[in-house]
């Protein structure tokens, strides 16, 4: 049975012999539960970072005899949910033999198309620049990973004699270098002059460590974190205080988020001049202790030292230099001050761009910062959809931790320019780029959805997601709502999907939803006004509390939520969408349904009414007219479905198919229908349409707009 020879501190044992022992003598399953569990633990490597490999003993298709196949995570894969797929199969004698025809390391790049004829598995992801780096070692099972405490050895100026003090030269050193097939020669040379050793230290990058087996490879990369991690915890603060102490002092957690849900409309709306941008906001005390730190102004310019960090994070981040507590209530001076920040890091970022160009360099990219530090309130990042802000935030906290340990054991040293440059701008970077698929309608955008958690607005929030949105699902009933929110997350992911328990007739509800939506995602781009009451009776028979709760819900509810969605709207100055969902009964005059049909009424017109005001904004106010939308929908209970039959003479059995049939259509309208409308009008299709309805009642003549 394995069992683990030492205890771990710093990093987590995740190995259930349960588990590996039904996936005995597959190498390659074990190869994944390896990876797996690794990619679990952020403190060996975060999301998309490092690689794993293993060799076996395959039959070659052709000639039937016996070869040996390496399989590694393909390009672009992540280690934490790699799964078969994932993985790229390659002959190890083809491989090497591509040293003979190997021009030198002036032409890296051409040997990535040759890995593709050493392809031994059809369905092979495409090999990643780090094949040559697994293939060149001799080991069956090999990890290479970016621990934050090894890079932080690696980055540091010492590094190399420090790597010799902790490990008593059990793990070699290999200068920085770009990795590529050059690299791969490097780590088999450090090998052959220091055989028996249990791994390598790649300067400014990370670590290789091996064995034969999974579990011995497996215990190997935790042996080697821990020791490095357990290092570098016995310096903090022994040398001089971490970060040289602190000199801002954060404010409160909820002020905190406060100034950050106030600030991030206007940070997000910098960030998008190029494309529109999704945001993160975080404040651990990791990121506090950097941002707050005296050495804040000394190592935030430097960059990240790791690719895989500076790929995600950009050449430096944007530090606000703005009071922690200061009034953000004129945003006007707001945006005058961040925007001239703004305006001078897409400077600096041109002038880094034209210095170390080449003349096959690709185009220079979004000068925008990805991340943005602000001492005393915490980190944001954006990037073009919500995982990719967060990895980035991630990434960025992961380079905080290798300064934070750099700087305890000795000085930290962030990439040349130029290497930095080279590798932000390599065309292997570049082709990658330019095969991710084409971006749905929705991408880059957040909608909030009134009275989501089921019915129409959980339709139109489904069909949002689907097409690429971020969705906060908002609703009055807070079981409804967890249980929408579960759904959501269990289908699409936690990044896509926000969940805030919403009264449209509550100020202090709609203020808490839209900080969280700030929070979570950086702003806003829809609205969509969806919640409402139905009550019918007679003429007569109302009451002033249905009037005024119609009134409450439907009429003032649209205008507070509009009123607070179109202020972030506003302070991104990217223009946007409200959509409201009113009814066929704002234009058909029906029996008992006096009140009701008044206030959608004025739904409407006050529809038209912003769509006419907010227009110099670019943003757009259009409507959806359903009728008689059964399915999942709360409108039917309370009386109305039998006030409903009552009224039109029959049976509450009978609505379904009487409301089919008096349309002209003869059809049921669905949810779907509702939301393929309102999706109408926010996909960009009707991008010069603002103040305009669409009714989808499967075709009711008295509704017809004249």
């Amino acid at each position: 049975m394995n069992t683990p020879i030492m205890s771990f501190k710093h990093v987590s044992y995740l190995w259930d012999e349960s588990k590996a022992s039904e996936l005995e003598g597959n190498e390659v399953a074990l190869l994944l539960y390896r990876s797996n569990i690794l990619g679990a633990d952020l403190r060996i490597t975060n999301y998309g970072g490092g690689n794993t490999s293993c060799k076996t003993i395959e039959l070659d298709p052709l000639t039937k005899e016996p070869v040996e196949v390496m399989w590694i995570k393909g390009s672009g894969g992540d280690i934490g949910t790699l799964t078969r797929s994932g993985l790229a199969g390659l002959y190890v004698d083809k491989l090497r033999s591509l040293e003979g025809i190997y021009r030198g390391i002036e032409f890296e790049d051409e040997m990535v198309e040759l890995f593709n004829h050493c392809i031994y598995d059809l369905a092979s992801k495409a090999p990643s620049i780090d094949t040559p780096l697994h293939g060149f070692l001799p080991f069956k099972h090999i990890d290479h990973l970016h621990p934050d405490a090894a890079i932080a050895i690696a980055a540091s100026k010492d590094g190399e004699q420090i790597t010799q003090d902790i490990w008593k030269g059990a793990i070699a050193w290999v200068p920085w270098q770009r990795p590529g097939f050059d690299l791969g020669l490097k780590l088999r040379e450090a090998l052959d002059k220091n055989p028996g050793i249990r791994g390598i230290m790649l300067g400014g990058h990370g670590l290789f460590t091996w064995a034969d087996t999974a579990y011995e490879c497996y215990i190997n990369s935790l042996e080697v974190i821990e020791a490095a991690s357990s290092y570098l915890a016995a310096n903090y603060g022994k040398k001089k205080p971490v970060f040289g102490g602190e000199k801002v002092a954060s404010l409160p957690s909820e002020k905190r988020k406060s100034q950050a849900a106030q600030i991030a409309p206007v940070l997000r709306g910098l960030a998008s001049s190029e494309k529109r941008m999704v945001g993160t906001f975080n404040d651990s005390e990791t990121v506090l202790q950097f941002i707050n730190s005296h050495d804040l102004g000394k190592l935030a310019p430097m960059g990240t030292s790791c690719p895989d960090h500076f790929l995600r994070t950009k050449i430096s981040p944007l530090v606000l230099d703005l009071a922690a507590d200061a009034d953000l209530t004129d945003t006007q001076d707001l945006k005058e001050k961040i925007g001239s920040a703004y305006q001078s890091y897409r400077e600096m970022y041109a002038d880094y761009y034209e210095k170390h160009k080449h003349p096959n360099s690709p185009a220079m990219r979004d000068p925008n910062p990805v991340i943005i530090l602000w001492p005393g309130v915490g980190l944001f990042s954006f990037a073009k959809d919500k995982q990719t802000s967060r990895v980035a935030s991630e990434f960025y906290i992961n380079a905080i931790n290798v300064m934070r340990g750099a700087e305890a054991v000795s000085e930290y040293v962030s990439l040349p320019l130029q290497e930095a440059f080279d590798i932000e701008y390599w065309l292997l970077e570049e082709a990658k780029l330019q095969r991710m698929p084409k971006e749905k309608p929705l991408s880059r955008k957040i909608a909030l959805i009134t009275g989501s958690a089921g019915g129409i607005g959980k339709g139109i929030a489904e069909k949002f997601v689907q097409e690429g949105a971020c969705v906060v699902l908002t609703d009055i009933d807070q079981n409804r709502l967890n249980e929408a929110v579960k759904e959501f997350e269990k289908k699409y992911g936690k990044d896509v999907v926000l969940g805030a328990r919403l009264d449209v007739t509550d100020a202090n509800s709609l203020s808490e939803a839209i900080q969280a939506t700030c929070l979570k995602f950086g702003g806003l781009d829809i609205v969509v006004n969806n919640a409402g009451i139905s009550i019918s009776r007679a003429f007569e028979a109302h009451t002033e509390e249905d009037w005024a709760r119609l009134n409450d819900i439907l009429v003032m509810g649209q205008y507070h939520v509009s009123k607070a969605g179109v202020k972030i709207l506003r302070e991104q100055a990217l223009g946007g969408d409200v959509v409201n969902v009113v009814s066929k009964n704002a234009l058909v005059a029906g029996p008992k349904n006096v009140a009701y049909g008044t206030a959608k009424a004025a739904q409407l017109h006050m529809s038209r009414l912003m769509a006419a005001e907010l227009a110099e904004d670019k943003i757009r106010v259009n409507v959806v007219n359903p009728d008689a939308v059964i399915e999942n929908s709360n409108i039917w209970e309370g009386g109305w479905a039998e006030n409903r039959a009552k009224a039109y003479g029959i049976e509450v059995k009978d609505l379904p198919q009487y409301y089919a049939n008096r349309t002209l259509l003869k059809e049921s309208v669905k949810v779907s229908d509702i939301a393929d409308a309102a999706f109408a009008f926010v996909s960009g299709l009707l991008s010069k349409s603002t103040g305009n309805m669409l009714n989808v009642d499967g075709g009711l003549a008295a509704a017809f707009p004249r």
